[in-house]
């Protein structure tokens, strides 16, 4: 009965650095080209995703009312304009 407890514990002890490591980011992988009109009405927030950690590519990641998300290219003008606009949106309503 003893060796049945050390070697679940053992196993338990082995298993735990792989349960820990499998925990992935939110991260952008690619950027999308361009937003249409309507979906820009239904972005509601973003946020900046930065290189460090697991993530490879500096992102504007959008969020849409459905809770689906969007990556943009902070370089790109539609980008920033899109920030400015949900920046003046959110900034009016309160």
């Amino acid at each position: 009965m003893k060796f049945q407890i050390l070697v679940f514990l053992l196993l338990l002890a082995c298993m735990y650095p792989s349960v820990a490591q499998g925990s992935y980011e939110n991260c952008c992988l690619r950027y999308i080209v361009g937003v249409r009109k309507a979906v820009r009405k239904n972005i509601v927030s973003y946020r900046e995703q930065q290189t460090d950690g697991g993530c490879n590519i500096p992102a504007i990641v959008f969020k849409l009312k459905n809770s689906k998300t969007l990556c943009g290219d902070p370089r790109q003008i539609w980008v920033q304009k899109l920030m400015r606009t949900i920046n003046n949106r959110n900034t009016g309503s309160m």
